[in-house]
C-alpha cells in the first residue's frame, strides 16, 4: 500500500460535516483524508451554474453570525468567518409568512425584543403570548451546551422537559389559529411534522435566525470552498469523484476502504459524513448485529424536496432581503407530511444576493416539498455529474407539469415573475438522493421523535469500534447543527472537554454571548 492511500482517519464525504471534521483531526496531529464521491465538494452547500446564474442547492441564509454568536465563534475557529462574504438580512423581517387570502406579510425579525415588537401590531391582544414563545425558546436553547459552546457530560435528549410536541406547544400560547400559524411557519426549515416533531427543534433552528441573519452573496458554496482550504492548510488530502462502495473490516473495527473506480485507503479510523443506513450499506452483513441495523434502517426521514430554479429577466424581479414562506391555509404543518395532499400553494421564494447589487435579481429559487412516493418509479435511474446517466422523458414532463404548477401559485402573489423566467431548473428527492447520498432524497435526514428523542438519537459511536458517524442526522440539520455535530463526533476521538475548551480559548474564551 502506497503512503498516500494509509491514513490515520478517513472521512467519507466532503459535506460541511466532513470537512469540519478533518480540519479539527488534522489540527490535533492526525493524518486526514477525505473522499467525496461527486466532482464538487460542499453537500448540501453545493452550487450549479445555468444560463450564467448561480443557484445555491440548499443554504439560502445563515444564524448567529454576529460578533460573540454561535456560528461566529464556531466559524472563527474554522478560521473562515473573515474569508465569507455575508450580508446581514432584514432586521426587522428577514422572513416572511402569508397565507392565501390574506394580503399580509407577517414578519419574523432579527432581535427577541424586535421579534415580538414586529408582530404586536398584527396581533395587539398577543403580547403575552408573543413573549412566552420567544421565553420558550431562549430556555429550550440554553438546554443544549454546545449550542452555547459550553462542556456539558450529560445527554440533553434525556431530559424529560425536551418531550414537548412544537405543534402543540406553539398552540397552547395563544387561541389565536393565525398567530399559532406564524409562529409555526419556520417548520419548512425542518420538516416539522405535526404529530411528531419536538419543540426543541423548532426552537434551536428558529433562534439562531432570531440572533441574527444573514445571506452569502454571491452564494453558499463559498463556505466549503474556504474550509476546503483550511482543512488542506492543515495537511488535509481531499479527492474527489471518490465513491465509496465498500468497508472493509478485520478484528478491530474498519481497515479499509473500497472505492468504485477499484482504489483502496486503509486506516485506523473512519469518519462518515453521510446518512447512516448509506453506511451500514457499505458494511458486511455481519460487521454489525442485526439490532443496530435494524434499528438505523427502521428510522423514518423528513419529507423531501422539490425546487424550481429560476433564470430570470435582468431589472425586473426585485431582490427581497428576506425569504418569503407562503402557506394555503393555517394548517402550516400539513405540506410536510408525506401522506397529506395539502402542498399544493405551499412554496419557500428565496432571491439570490450578488455582488453586482441588491435591487433587482436575474435568478431565484423557489423550494415546496415532494415525498420520494411521487418519483418512485424512476428510482432505479441515477444522474450525476461524476457518474452521467439518463431518466426518460417522463421524468422530463413530470418535472415541467410540477414546476408550472408551482409557478402558477407564485405568480398569484407576486404577479411580476410570470413575464420575467427566462429558464427554469429544477431538482427532486432523486436528485438529493445522487448528490447528497440521503436515502429518498431526505431534505432534513431522520425524523426527530417529539415523544421519545432518545428513539431517534444516533451516537457518533457506531457499534464498529473505530467507526463514527457525523452530520446532520447526529445533532441536528443546517450550518449550525452540523457544525455542532462536527464537534460532538471529534468530541469521541480526542476528548470533549480538551476540545470545547480549545475551542473557547480560540475564539474569545468562555461561552457564547446571548445576545438580543
Amino acid at each position: 500500500m502506497s503512503a498516500d492511500r494509509d491514513f490515520d482517519v478517513v472521512v467519507i464525504g466532503a459535506g460541511l460535516g466532513g470537512l469540519q471534521c478533518a480540519y479539527i483531526l488534522a489540527n490535533e496531529g492526525r493524518k486526514v483524508c477525505v473522499l467525496e464521491q461527486n466532482a464538487q465538494l460542499g453537500g448540501s452547500l453545493q452550487v450549479f451554474s445555468r444560463n450564467k446564474r448561480l443557484f445555491d442547492t440548499g443554504v439560502h441564509y445563515l444564524g448567529g453570525l454576529a460578533p460573540g454568536q454561535n456560528l461566529h465563534r464556531y466559524f472563527s475557529y474554522f478560521g473562515i468567518l473573515d474569508r465569507l462574504k455575508l450580508h446581514r438580512m432584514d432586521r426587522d423581517g428577514f422572513d416572511r409568512i402569508s397565507f392565501e387570502g390574506d394580503p399580509t406579510d407577517y414578519p419574523i425579525a432579527q432581535g427577541y425584543e424586535n421579534f415580538v415588537q414586529r408582530l404586536l401590531p398584527h396581533f395587539p391582544r398577543e403580547e403575552h403570548a408573543l413573549r412566552r414563545y420567544i421565553a420558550d425558546v431562549k430556555s429550550t436553547c440554553d438546554r443544549f451546551p454546545l449550542y452555547y459552546l459550553r462542556y456539558a457530560e450529560h445527554n440533553e435528549l434525556e431530559d424529560p422537559a425536551l418531550q414537548v410536541n412544537a405543534r402543540d406547544h406553539i398552540a397552547s400560547l395563544t387561541n389565536d389559529v393565525k398567530l399559532r400559524a406564524v409562529l409555526g411557519g419556520s417548520n419548512v426549515l425542518h420538516g416539522g411534522r405535526a404529530d411528531r416533531t419536538p419543540f426543541y427543534m423548532h426552537a434551536l433552528v428558529q433562534n439562531t435566525y432570531i440572533e441574527s441573519a444573514w445571506r452569502c452573496v454571491d452564494g453558499g458554496s463559498q463556505i466549503a470552498k474556504h474550509l476546503a482550504h483550511q482543512a488542506r492548510a492543515q495537511g488535509v488530502t481531499i479527492l474527489n469523484r471518490k465513491r465509496v462502495v465498500a468497508l472493509e473490516t478485520d478484528g478491530h473495527g474498519v481497515c479499509a476502504l473500497r472505492i468504485s473506480d477499484g482504489d483502496r485507503f486503509t486506516c485506523r479510523q473512519v469518519v462518515a459524513d453521510i446518512h447512516p443506513a448509506a453506511v451500514l450499506a457499505m458494511l458486511e452483513r455481519s460487521a454489525v448485529r442485526p439490532a443496530y441495523r435494524n434499528r438505523v434502517q427502521a428510522m423514518a426521514n423528513t419529507i423531501g424536496s422539490f425546487t424550481v430554479h429560476l433564470a430570470l429577466e435582468p431589472g425586473v424581479f426585485p431582490y427581497f432581503d428576506h425569504n418569503h414562506y407562503h402557506f394555503r391555509d393555517h394548517d402550516v404543518w400539513a405540506p410536510m407530511n408525506a401522506e397529506a395532499t395539502a402542498r399544493e400553494g405551499q412554496y419557500m421564494l428565496f432571491t439570490p444576493l450578488t455582488h453586482q447589487g441588491n435591487t433587482h435579481v436575474d435568478s431565484a429559487s423557489i423550494m415546496t416539498f415532494m415525498p420520494f412516493s411521487e418519483v418512485a418509479q424512476w428510482a432505479g435511474s441515477h444522474n450525476t455529474t461524476a457518474e452521467p446517466g439518463t431518466r426518460d422523458a417522463h421524468y422530463e414532463a413530470f418535472k415541467q407539469c410540477k414546476a408550472d404548477e408551482v409557478l402558477r401559485a407564485v405568480a398569484q402573489r407576486f404577479p411580476q415573475l410570470a413575464g420575467a423566467v427566462r429558464g427554469t431548473w429544477t431538482t427532486t428527492p432523486l436528485t438529493f438522493r445522487d448528490y447528497i447520498g440521503c436515502p429518498e432524497g431526505t431534505t432534513y435526514g431522520i425524523q426527530k421523535e417529539a415523544a421519545a428523542p432518545m428513539r431517534t438519537y444516533l451516537s457518533p459511536r457506531t457499534k464498529v469500534p473505530n467507526l463514527f458517524l457525523t452530520g446532520q442526522n447526529i445533532n441536528l440539520h443546517g450550518i449550525l447543527g452540523v457544525t455542532v455535530s462536527s464537534v460532538v463526533t471529534c468530541a469521541e476521538l480526542v476528548g470533549k472537554r480538551y476540545l470545547v475548551e480549545k475551542i473557547q480559548r480560540e475564539t474569545g474564551g468562555g461561552e457564547v454571548t446571548v445576545k438580543g
